[in-house]
């Protein structure tokens, strides 16, 4: 079984983030899921977004990074949208790595690294980038341009699209719920997770 450390989204840790934990965890994986708001939530993705960027960004990340200090170093780090740069961040820089799994964002490599690996994903690290094909943030904003290329890059890579427009789509405590589309999710998720 994995263990798994899942950085929420800009909204916080919603009851939907606590969900698909929960059920990570029923298949017998180990969940972490650090609160990289110290307890905070938000109704809004604007809201939360200008929380991340009043705290900012680099810190969001050295939060996430701070969070596993104590972890050992064979995690597969998961990431919900805002969550996807720590888990990215991580993924790339700290050795390790069993796997990687990013919902609704994915950053140009470039973002991260150290040495002579900057810019590169890691040998023998698998990775998942998620997210729905006319998401007009992860298809409008450039997420899905970066998806492809890690993918196309990494030796083992997978983007899975699907159909529709919402961004939250596997958030099951918010109005952008798919149910369908968060249980084909779910199952390559806990595909993924039972091969590492």
């Amino acid at each position: 079984m994995a263990e798994v450390v899942l950085f929420h989204h800009a909204l916080g840790l919603t009851a939907g983030v606590h969900a698909f934990a929960d059920e990570l965890r029923a298949a017998g994986h180990t969940v972490h899921t650090p609160d990289l708001f110290e307890g905070r939530t938000f109704g809004t993705l604007e809201e939360g977004v200008g929380h991340a960027e009043e705290i900012g960004f680099g810190e969001v990340i050295e939060r996430g990074c701070r969070a596993v200090e104590e972890l050992p170093a064979e995690l597969v780090y998961a990431g919900l949208s805002l969550g996807v740069l720590p888990a990215q961040k991580l993924a790339q820089t700290r050795p390790g790595a069993r796997g990687a799994v990013f919902c609704y964002s994915c950053v140009p490599t470039s973002e991260f690294g150290s040495g002579s690996q900057v810019g590169s994903w890691p040998a023998g690290v698998p990775v998942q980038v998620h997210g729905m094909d006319a998401d007009p943030i992860f298809v409008g904003e450039g997420d899905i341009d970066a998806a492809r290329a890690l993918v196309a890059e990494a030796e083992d890579g997978e983007l899975f699209l699907y159909p529709g427009d919402q961004h939250y789509f596997a958030d099951s405590s918010l109005p952008s719920y798919d149910p369908a589309a968060a249980a084909l999710l779910r199952r390559r998720v806990l595909d993924f997770l039972a091969a590492r």
